[in-house]
């Protein structure tokens, strides 16, 4: 971008630091713009453009690949300016990038209770809540619609990891766990399809249990709700992990 000679992100007026930094953003370089924005927020630490230079710096650091310093910076200035114009905005950048915080494909469709994966639950919890935030609070967004698709995924990838776990817990008979974890599926994520999994793996985990009243029961549930369910034809159901689960589309604003 031109500049005048000896001009640097130091001497420039606002408004010339501002287009510099939008530009490297306009072009990919976000490294540039990241040094460009905090150049111009620690200068001109107030008005309009320090606002909108701050939401342009968490996005450049999100594409950028920097999660950790993108939720901070777009964190804070939710915090700071709550009725922000710009703050569906905000509150949907703060929730894409909680989305991208968790595994890989393969990660996200594990069942197993590492570090990593109740990690994962974790942002997929906060994602949720931060797109939930935006659609509550500005149901009229334009990225409303984008949220709202994100929140079914994310609802699904919930219920498809308790699913998992549960699965697990049956397959080394650890009954208690499993119908605990099923429970939490049909209490908590009732519009997901993962809700019929879980009613089979609890009737399972009843039979485990030595409880046949509570079995029938569930398993009339499932018969009623979901009479396709390969479980009422097959009681040895699921007869392998099941990793790869058909995720919802969703279209994409940034």
């Amino acid at each position: 971008m031109f500049r005048h000679k000896g001009e640097t992100i130091d001497t420039m007026p606002v408004d010339k630091l501002y287009a510099n930094a939008h530009d490297s953003l306009e072009n990919s370089d976000f490294a540039a713009a990241e040094k460009a924005y905090q150049r111009l927020i620690a200068r001109f630490p107030s008005g309009d453009i320090n606002e909108q230079a701050q939401i342009e710096l968490a996005y450049a650091q999100y594409k950028d690949n920097k999660p950790e310093d993108a939720y901070s910076t777009i964190n804070r200035f939710i915090k700071t300016f709550p009725t922000h114009k710009h703050a569906d905005y905000a509150y949907y950048l703060r929730g894409l990038i909680n989305f991208d915080r968790t595994g890989g494909l393969i990660e996200r469709y594990l069942g197993r209770e590492s570090a990593t994966t109740r990690r994962d639950q974790g942002y997929n919890l906060q994602s949720f809540d931060d797109f939930s935030q935006l659609t509550r609070r500005y149901p009229n967004s334009a990225y409303a619609t984008d949220a709202r698709q994100r929140m079914i995924f994310l609802r699904n990838q919930l219920a498809q990891f308790e699913v998992n776990v549960a699965e697990y817990y049956v397959r080394v008979k650890a009954y208690i766990a499993a119908a605990n974890r099923s429970q939490y599926v049909i209490e908590h994520y009732q519009q997901s399809p993962e809700t019929a999994d879980a009613l089979a793996l609890l009737t399972r985990s009843y039979i485990g249990l030595d409880r046949p009243a509570l079995a029938d029961q569930t398993r009339k549930v499932l018969a009623l709700n979901y009479p396709n369910h390969p479980y009422l034809t097959d009681d040895k159901w699921p007869h392998a992990p099941s990793i790869w689960r058909k995720a919802i589309p969703f279209s994409g604003h940034h």
